[in-house]
C-alpha cells in the first residue's frame, strides 16, 4: 500500500479532498449534491496529473482512496 503525506498536494487539490470529505461526512443527505463534489475532486485529480503536479501513481491511490475508481 502507498504511503503518501497528503499535506504535500498541491494546496487546490487539498482543499477539494477535505469538502468532498467534510461533505460526505455531513449531516446532509450526502446523495443530495455528492456528485457536485466528487465531479470536482475528478477533476482537481486529473488536473494535477496532468499538470505534473502528482505522478499517475498518486492520482490512482487518491481515486481509489475517496472515489472509489
Amino acid at each position: 500500500m502507498m504511503e503518501l503525506d497528503e499535506r504535500t498536494l498541491p494546496l487546490y487539490l487539498q482543499k477539494d479532498i477535505k469538502e468532498f470529505v467534510n461533505y460526505k461526512n455531513s449531516d446532509i443527505n450526502p446523495k443530495l449534491r455528492l456528485d457536485i463534489y466528487w465531479g470536482e475532486l475528478y477533476g482537481s485529480i486529473n488536473s494535477a496529473q496532468h499538470s505534473y503536479e502528482i505522478t499517475k501513481e498518486v492520482a490512482d491511490y487518491l481515486r481509489d482512496k475517496y472515489l472509489g475508481i
